[in-house]
């Protein structure tokens, strides 16, 4: 992701024209159309749903460098912008005269305005009703950014108000790889996502002699009033009683199991490697000894591809504490996945229910997984028994939509249980099924 936007090359976030130019053999992966049969990547069309009885309505365009949304309530939005520091508010299709809030946000690189999460509370005798929103954006004062921070704010006469800091992390070296992402569990906690910011080696991407976490590379946890969650799975010493994972390069998906309340997430590799991941508390994701399933070997940052690493044992643990687990699907070949989503809705069918739903940037395509009877896995075929998408040909029978122009950037569950799409070109699309008014 540029200062203009979202601009993904093999590196999953291209970073910038210079390190374009240095990885100049490293390309977006496009699936070619023969291999996807009715599946087809026109750009600047109208996205083509799999489904013959689904379609991909169009409910808003005109927004600039859309990161994240969230809904309010039914045909109410609000959309991030990344570059502009702003909330935009769309209420049945039409936006907000004026954002509904805008800060000072250091947008180079990834940096910028990246994650929403909302919830609301019930009026109780003792207090009245209320709704948190919980945004996670690059600060910047006098022209300097200052951190990644995620902070509280109230909705008040539809503004929002009264910012209390929640979590407050770095962002150095940078720009790159600060993920963005944030949700509140189903333990009414706040979970962000941030990854190594691009360079960074500590113990937290698994670096023994690189000196102790400082909030990187991990799923960060915190209660909604910004304390440290009693017995973090990593221990309850600072910085580690924050972490719920650690050893992520970098995500722009997380989102809990509706049926089991587990954790899962998408992670970018740089030329190889993105992964979907399942993530059990201390989870370690195993950056930077190992990405998909080798080695990442690179005078850089581990850009290339090295050995097969199944089962790699020089990894930090933290005392036993922290677990490595496999990547339940990886992409050989980059598509820079970002959002990840369960659709905990019948409105496409019982035979859609819960099931997983991820998308990408690189080629704009959106992906259907259903997952094991057991639901730790996710239900591949024998000819995927290994989990890695050797081809784009591999990963084709799993492409639900595609069109989606400029690349996803967000998905979301509507009040009204449809489907909701973020694009980077500025649109909000919504999943029906034919004959359903958009």
């Amino acid at each position: 992701m540029q200062g203009r936007g979202f601009e993904f090359t093999g590196d999953v976030l291209a970073i910038s024209f210079l390190i374009i130019i240095i990885f100049s053999a490293i390309s977006i992966i496009r699936i070619p159309t023969a291999a996807l049969g009715q599946i087809q990547n026109l750009e600047g069309s109208q996205p083509i749903i799999k489904d013959p009885g689904l379609k991909a309505d169009l409910i808003f365009n005109g927004l600039q460098n859309p990161t994240s949304m969230a809904f309010l309530d039914e045909g109410r939005i609000l959309v991030l912008e990344k570059d502009q520091g702003t909330v935009q508010e769309i209420v049945n299709h039409t936006m907000s005269s004026q954002p509904i809030l805008r800060v000072n946000v250091s947008n180079d690189g990834e940096r910028g305005m990246l994650g929403i999460a909302i919830t609301k509370h019930q009026a109780t005798r003792f207090s009245s009703s209320s709704t948190f929103v919980f945004l996670y954006y690059t600060e910047e004062k006098d022209g300097t950014a200052v951190g990644n921070r995620v902070y509280r704010y109230s909705l008040v006469d539809n503004k929002l108000v009264n910012p209390k800091l929640i979590l407050n992390l770095p962002v150095e070296p940078g720009p790159f790889h600060n993920g963005g992402k944030v949700i509140v569990g189903p333990d009414q906690n706040v979970y962000a996502v941030i990854g190594d910011l691009l360079t960074h080696r500590t113990e937290a991407q698994n670096v023994a002699s690189g000196g102790p976490p400082d909030l990187t590379s991990g799923i960060l946890r915190a209660t909604q009033e910004g304390e440290a969650v009693p017995n973090s799975p990593l221990g309850n010493t600072d910085p580690l009683n924050r972490y719920y994972a650690y050893g992520i390069r970098n995500s722009f998906g997380i989102d809990f199991d509706p049926v089991t309340k587990k954790l899962w997430d998408t992670e970018n590799g740089p030329n190889f490697g993105d992964e979907i991941n399942l993530v059990e508390p201390g989870f370690n994701s195993g950056w930077a000894k190992v990405q998909g399933m080798w080695t990442p070997i690179g005078p850089i940052a581990g850009e290339n591809a090295g050995p097969t690493s199944i089962h790699p044992t020089d990894l930090v643990t933290f005392g036993g504490k922290g677990k490595y687990r496999a990547p339940e699907f990886i992409w050989s070949q980059t598509v820079a996945p970002t959002a990840l989503k369960f659709f905990n809705s019948t409105k496409f069918g019982k035979q859609y229910q819960n099931d997983l739903f991820v998308g990408d940037y690189n080629n704009g395509y959106l992906y259907h997984f259903k997952l094991t009877q057991n639901r730790t896995g996710l239900a591949l075929g024998s000819y995927l028994a290994d989990r890695i998408a050797n081809t784009p040909q591999d990963a084709a029978p799993f492409i639900f939509g595609s069109g989606f122009e400029g690349g996803i950037t967000d998905l979301k569950v509507g009040p009204d249980g449809y489907l909701y799409v973020l694009t980077s070109g500025g649109s909000i699309f919504k999943i029906i099924p034919n004959g359903v008014q958009g």
